[in-house]
């Protein structure tokens, strides 16, 4: 099965890879699997406030992704796998894109204005050869009705 990976957080152009990569599964009879990160937290000097912090933002996450697929499978019917990891979003991502069985497609969001964004710099660039399935950019200046045509 074709199986579209989309990684997500909380910024609009995560929004709109997501809703793209949800109707390309649609359209291909394929699946969806929902990446969120948890990107580590840097030093802190005191170990119960790093444990904290790393803890909020992991249940950001969990609640991120929960949410993304509810809307989801009420939108087209399709039930997306969930992962959240911690870690450095590149290598976190590469690891993924080993691990997903019959991957189609990465697929990231670009920031509608500005930079594209970490990921989409470093997968459509740094490593954009060596990539063991193609990568989507999504425009995060597309609106819904232009993403339902595309896809």
């Amino acid at each position: 099965m074709r199986t579209y990976l989309v990684v997500i957080d909380e910024t609009d152009e995560a929004s709109i890879a997501l809703r793209f990569a949800s109707r390309r599964a649609m359209k291909t009879n394929g699946a969806l699997h929902i990446l969120a990160l948890v990107e580590s937290e840097g030093f802190v000097a005191w170990g119960g406030v790093q444990a904290t912090l790393e803890e909020e933002a992991k249940n950001r996450a969990e609640a991120l992704v929960s949410s993304a697929a509810g809307t989801l499978f009420d939108e087209t019917g399709i039930r997306p796998s969930i992962t959240v990891k911690e870690g450095k979003g590149p290598k976190v991502v590469r690891q993924m894109m080993e691990e997903v069985d019959g991957l189609a497609a990465l697929v990231l969001g670009a920031s509608a204005d500005g930079a594209p964004g970490p990921l989409v710099a470093h997968f459509a660039a740094t490593e954009a050869g060596s990539l063991p399935c193609p990568v989507m950019v999504v425009p995060g200046s597309l609106s819904k009705e232009e993403i339902d045509r595309l896809s």
